[in-house]
């Protein structure tokens, strides 16, 4: 199992690094559209879809989504505002759960739900690329969600007692959750003052941190529970050694639409 993460992620990331530098804005988002495509394919499965049949059927309806969304050009807050809403709704289905999970079980409105999670995570890639420095955005939103996932391990590892939703996720504690919070709020700070921002900018970045890094755990916590009613493990078995390709971007659906949102609407109040 080792051997084969590391032959997947020696194999896969050069790749995807490359896209994210080297493509033009309309093969990024080809390439950011199969990603999100394949994961439909695989939501599809987690929302209750059991045929394989179904399953590529809704993964190409969602692509089909994609490519309208590409032609249309639509602004930002069509999207990014009702992601938000779709992840506040999710926060309070994993805080609850398995309490109201009888209003929202079912295959129909589980793929809804996945739309709400696939397509503006997409668009807010592909929005962020386009702009000046985009790729520094996109940049520095991943390595939030690493950062968080890094300092949550080894904070849980070392001193984690007390679980955070053991219910959806038993192995999550909430001093891993302050260890993430701890290291992407330390690098945040390094990073502005790096950059010269002001320390109004300084505040507000710390600010817009950990709301992104909340979101990326609820992110994770939402594939979880859904996992958990469709009794998975992993989303798939496409990435040999990682799981599904939810499973490698389960925070990042959450993470870039409201990092996005908060850059449209803030981002011109910082530096």
């Amino acid at each position: 199992m080792l051997k084969q993460r590391i032959l997947t992620g020696v194999i896969l990331a050069p790749l995807v690094i490359a896209g994210f530098v080297l493509l033009d804005h309309l093969w990024f988002a080809v390439m950011i559209g199969f990603i999100v495509t394949l994961g439909a394919w695989e939501w599809a499965r987690l929302a209750g879809e059991v045929s394989q049949k179904g399953r590529v059927i809704y993964a190409l309806a969602v692509a089909l989504m994609l490519v309208g969304l590409y032609r249309d050009a639509w602004a930002p807050h069509f999207l990014l505002a009702p992601a938000l809403g779709w992840w506040l709704l999710a926060t309070s289905m994993i805080i609850r759960y398995p309490n109201g999970r009888g209003l929202w079980t079912g295959s129909l409105i589980a793929q809804l739900f996945g739309l709400l999670i696939l397509l503006p995570a997409w668009y807010g890639l592909v929005w962020l690329r386009a702009l000046d420095g985009g790729l520094w955005l996109i940049l520095a939103v991943v390595v939030m969600v690493w950062a968080a996932d890094i300092g949550a391990y080894f904070a849980g590892k070392t001193f984690g007692r007390n679980k955070l939703l053991p219910r959806v996720s038993p192995g999550k504690t909430i001093e891993g959750l302050l260890g993430g919070v701890l290291l992407t709020q330390l690098l945040a700070v390094a990073a502005m003052l790096y950059l010269g921002w002001s320390m109004q900018s300084i505040l507000i970045g710390m600010v817009g941190t950990l709301v992104v890094v909340l979101f990326s755990v609820v992110g994770d916590l939402t594939e979880s529970l859904f996992k958990r009613e469709q009794g998975l493990k992993d989303s798939s078995n496409l990435l040999p050694g990682h799981g599904g390709v939810m499973d490698r971007i389960d925070s990042l659906t959450a993470a870039v639409p409201v990092f996005s949102l908060g850059w449209y609407l803030f981002g011109s109040l910082l530096g």
